[in-house]
């Protein structure tokens, strides 16, 4: 049976113009039973409203408990369409990306420049000797690996003029074969010249065996 027209004015759809393939929303005043028919399919229910759609471009009557609501479909192909398709485009062809290899060259060269500055700075001539009044109080005054390694190098320029300020870490070390002073130079060049900083270690305990290189005689003057 057709829906009363008092019913049938509540009644609502959207889109108001739907097309084949939309989900078409009913609206119903009260709560009613939508059944299946061929002509359309039920995609789902929440309360009084419906959704539905329909492949076919003309008008269909939708079978509810309380009659039937018709819904116009209209084709979403335009009048006297030949229904040949569009003529094919070929894809447009997108530029090889070259800002990921420039970033990387960029990167190449920024660490390159960081590493020959390093290189650089390890090998410049430190200034000239200075005399140590109180090498045991320059030791102890220290603080971090880079005040550590330049006191134990002052102290050892002042006892020992083979091992004057101006050898690098490497050449100092060839003349001064000791593991307490190789360790804490190392310390020393890796908190000044890494961009990590010095490795981990007990820098408390390794001041305290620098404080051994100095003779107990001087030490208590």
């Amino acid at each position: 049976m057709i829906v009363p027209l008092a019913l049938l004015a509540a009644v609502i759809f959207s889109p108001p113009r739907p097309t084949v393939g939309d989900p078409i929303t009913v609206n119903f005043p009260t709560p009613v039973v939508v059944q299946p028919g061929r002509e359309y399919e039920i995609v789902a229910r929440r309360g009084n409203s419906v959704i539905v759609r329909t492949f076919e471009p003309k008008t269909f009557a939708l079978h509810t408990s309380v009659g039937d609501v018709m819904i116009p479909v209209r084709s979403v192909l335009r009048p006297n369409d030949t229904l040949e398709p569009a003529p094919l485009v070929p894809p447009r062809a997108e530029r090889y990306p070259r800002m990921p290899f420039m970033a990387m060259a960029v990167a190449a060269v920024m660490a390159i420049l960081a590493w020959a500055g390093v290189l650089v700075l390890a090998r410049r001539p430190v200034a000239q000797p200075e005399i140590v009044l109180d090498p045991a109080e320059q030791l102890r005054a220290a603080r971090d690996w880079a005040q550590l390694a330049d006191a134990t190098r002052r102290y050892l320029a002042a006892t020992d003029p083979r091992l004057g300020l101006e050898l690098t870490t490497r050449e100092l070390l060839v003349r001064c074969d000791d593991p307490t002073v190789a360790e804490i130079l190392r310390q020393g060049d890796l908190q000044k010249f890494s961009p990590w900083g010095a490795a981990p270690g007990d820098f408390d305990a390794l001041a305290r065996r620098a404080l051994a290189l100095i003779p107990p005689q001087e030490q208590a003057a």
